[in-house]
Order: C-alpha cells, then sequence, then structure tokens
C-alpha cells in the first residue's frame, strides 16, 4: 500500500516539459540555477528581451504564475539538482 501512495505522489508531481521547446528547458535550468535574465542572454549568446520572452512563454504554457514557480519546477523537472551548476 505504502508503495502506491508513493507512486501516486510521482505521478501527481510528473512535469509536462514536453509542452516546452529545448531552448525553453535551457532557459528552465537557467532560472533554477538563479540567473536572471540578462545572465541568462549572455549564458545563451540571446539579448535580454529574448530571455525575457523565453521565461513568459515558459509560464504561460505551463501555466506559472512567477520565477518561483519556474525554480521549483526545474528541480522537480530534474533539470536542476541541489548543489549542481553547469
Amino acid at each position: 500500500m505504502a508503495q502506491l501512495a508513493a507512486s501516486s505522489r510521482a505521478e501527481s508531481k510528473r512535469v509536462p516539459l514536453d509542452q516546452v521547446t529545448e531552448r525553453e528547458r535551457e532557459v528552465l535550468a537557467l532560472v533554477g540555477e538563479g540567473l536572471n535574465n540578462a545572465e541568462i542572454a549572455d549564458r545563451l549568446f540571446i539579448t535580454p528581451l529574448t530571455a525575457k520572452t523565453h521565461v513568459s512563454r515558459i509560464m504561460t504554457k505551463l501555466s506559472l504564475r512567477d520565477r518561483s514557480q519556474l525554480v521549483v519546477l526545474a528541480y522537480e523537472s530534474g533539470l536542476v539538482r541541489p548543489g549542481w551548476s553547469q
């Protein structure tokens, strides 16, 4: 029974990353690492406005309300792990 409960929790934590592009996953991982839009832009060789657009599109696609939820998502999806950065 405990295994079934754990399995149900795991199912509810699955993150729908199939809705975002590969580039958006890159941006999401960098948000999870704590980078701001300018830092993301520098890392990915894009403009800060493009970084901001990626962040906004991710939040819209996944129905997230703020950057904090993006960070949680990045950890829960495994894109970022505690104590690990690229």
